[in-house]
C-alpha cells in the first residue's frame, strides 16, 4: 500500500518555527534525516550531528522550549531543495541568526544544515 505524503513547503516551517511547534516541527523529517549545525560551539571540520527523526524531535522540543521568539524571515523552494533565514530573540535581547539549507526526498527533509551565529 502506498502512502502519500505532503511535500513539506516554506510555509509550513513558517508555521511551525513562529509558533514553536516542536511536534509539527519534527513531522517534517524522514525517519532518517540528518542536521548537521555550525555555530559557535560546532566548526565547520566538527559540526553536530543529529540522526534520526527521534533525536532530530528532542532538539526541537529542547529549542521550542525556550523562552524567545522566532521568525523566518525570508525562505525559497526549488524541487527537492528548501532554504531559509530565520531570526530569534530572547527577552534580554540577545539575538541569534539562522540560515538553513534543506535537501527533501518523498516530501519530508532528508538533510539539513544549519548555520547559527549568537549575540556574544
Amino acid at each position: 500500500m502506498t502512502t502519500l505524503t505532503k511535500t513539506v513547503t516554506i510555509a509550513d516551517l513558517k508555521r511551525a518555527i513562529e509558533s514553536r511547534d516542536a511536534k509539527a516541527f519534527a513531522s517534517f523529517y524522514a525517519d532518517n534525516a540528518v542536521v548537521r549545525i555550525i555555530d559557535r560551539d560546532h566548526s565547520p571540520s566538527a559540526p553536530l550531528e543529529l540522526k534520526g527523526k527521534a533525536t532530530i524531535a528532542a532538539f526541537y522540543d529542547d529549542v521550542c522550549s525556550r523562552n524567545m521568539s522566532h521568525k523566518l524571515e525570508s525562505g525559497v523552494a526549488e524541487g527537492s531543495r528548501l532554504a531559509f533565514t530565520q531570526s530569534c530573540a530572547a527577552p534580554d535581547g540577545a539575538r541569534v541568526f539562522c540560515s538553513a539549507m534543506i535537501e527533501l526526498d518523498g516530501g519530508r527533509i532528508a538533510r539539513q544544515t544549519i548555520v547559527q551565529a549568537w549575540d556574544a
